[in-house]
């Protein structure tokens, strides 16, 4: 009794949603499963990682979490087994919200900040917390890439993202925002048209564009802005709003911590901001 206690100890189940897509099982803590990631493992990794502690009793069809269990262990070493791939295909899509914990946001040193869930929202229930913004710029993290403008809420967003009739939108969808206002980017590019890019991927002539025809186009809500997302390259300091899990049954979000806490707690990743 107490070896098969012990056995379910060391094991994780993890959901890496960038850079790629994966459920990952471990006999590694989440601390441990960074470092071996971005600095450790034999396969070569540079840039952030992001992925979602998940309750080790969640289950799907779709995946063979036991076999993967099965095969968690300890090498002749003793050293424990630091991955195995559940699947790598069609994940987040599979994934039950409610089995969601914490989300860690890692930089290629081993830093983090480690994110807390938040109840899932059904769409329409409580109040989306007004920033006064007149449309946001949402990027997309998993399972597809794309930069897009919106007047949707950061909440509304998720419906549009993950209804069956949208072409580039996916059943489940996981996104954050950019920290932007539209007047004050507006305002700095048209007094400095030759400014250098504020965002990594997109143009500041390509955003005014878009900004401007979603003025003159009362009834158009979205805009894509770039095909592809360089997360890599977006400071957290430029975030806001958090991360959302979306799906047609709602959202769940992970509010950002503001950064002094995260000079507080997790001041590595702090540093390397």
């Amino acid at each position: 009794m107490a070896e098969e206690r012990l056995e379910r100890a060391e094991r994780h189940l993890y959901l890496v949603v960038h850079p790629n897509h994966s459920l990952v099982a471990s006999q590694l803590d989440a601390e441990r499963f960074i470092k071996h990631y971005v600095r450790e493992s034999a396969r070569y990794f540079e840039g952030r990682l992001v992925f979602a502690e998940l309750d080790p009793a969640f289950r799907h069809p779709f995946f063979d979490i036991e076999s993967a269990y099965a095969q968690l262990k300890p090498h002749e070493d003793g050293s424990p087994k630091a991955t195995k791939f559940v699947s790598s295909y069609r994940v987040l899509e599979h994934v039950d919200f409610a089995a969601l914990g914490t989300l860690y946001v890692c930089d290629e040193s081993g830093g983090f900040v480690a994110l807390e869930r938040s109840v899932l929202e059904a769409y329409g229930d409580g109040a989306e917390p007004a920033d006064g913004e007149e449309m946001r710029v949402i990027l997309e993290v998993d399972p597809v890439r794309f930069v897009v403008l919106t007047r949707l809420s950061l909440a509304e967003y998720g419906r549009f993202a993950t209804d069956p009739s949208n072409s580039k939108g996916a059943p489940r969808m996981l996104y954050t925002e950019l920290d932007l206002s539209v007047d004050d980017f507006i305002r700095e590019t048209e007094e400095s048209p030759y400014v250098t890019s504020f965002f990594p991927g997109i143009q500041s002539e390509r955003l005014r564009f878009a900004i401007k025809e979603l003025r003159r186009s009362p009834g158009k809500e979205v805009k894509g802005i770039a095909l592809h997302c360089p997360f890599d390259r977006v400071s957290y300091k430029r975030l806001r709003g958090g991360f959302v899990f979306a799906s047609r049954e709602g959202i769940k979000r992970y509010p950002l911590l503001g950064l002094d806490e995260v000079e507080r707690r997790f001041y590595k990743f702090w540093k390397n901001m």
